[in-house]
């Protein structure tokens, strides 16, 4: 099978849902899935489901748990950096048929890694490896670089009428 390289984007909804998706698809034909997750560290309602199939997905996470806002500091950047090597070193094993970046656009756009180390990656893609790569603000340079992209648009969302993030539905 050969793989491609799928881009989730947007200010809406359903990002990270719709990888996670196609990591139970991916899992349904048997193949194994490597989720990689930028800026989050924690217990969130995904980790919890997803270790029941801990024999064909794992999940590492490569933030320190804390909101980014302004410059990162060096803490978060050199997890951001350990979280590219594991990922190139999970890439080149051979053994992940799906293998997500989440969050790897708002990883770049805050400047925890470049758009170029998400480009090198996209170039050093086996053949039979699908990549998806989510998050908001995806360069123009990975959209182009893609093989699919689907932008997420908010038409309308209850967290504008202060909805607070939601137990199993939004974390």
């Amino acid at each position: 099978m050969r793989g491609y390289v799928q881009v989730y984007t947007g200010n809406g909804k359903g990002k990270t849902t719709a990888a996670l998706g196609l990591a139970l698809r991916a899992v349904g034909a048997g193949l194994k899935v490597f989720i990689g997750q930028f800026i989050k560290l924690g217990e969130y309602s995904e980790i919890k489901a997803l270790r029941r199939f801990s024999d064909q997905i794992q999940v590492e996470q490569f933030g320190l748990g804390r909101f980014l806002k302004g410059r990162p500091s060096p803490e978060n950047i050199a997890a951001a950096r350990k979280g590219l090597a594991r990922i190139r070193e999970v890439m080149a094993s051979g053994q992940y048929q799906l293998i997500i970046l989440e969050e790897a656009n708002v990883a770049a756009k805050l400047g925890l890694i470049t758009v170029q180390d998400i480009l090198d990656i996209i170039e050093a893609k086996p053949d039979d490896v699908e990549l998806v790569i989510t998050g908001r603000h995806a360069s123009r340079r990975i959209i182009d670089a893609a093989d699919l992209v689907t932008e997420m648009k908010s038409i309308k969302h209850y967290f504008d009428k202060g909805v607070e993030a939601r137990l199993g539905i939004e974390k």
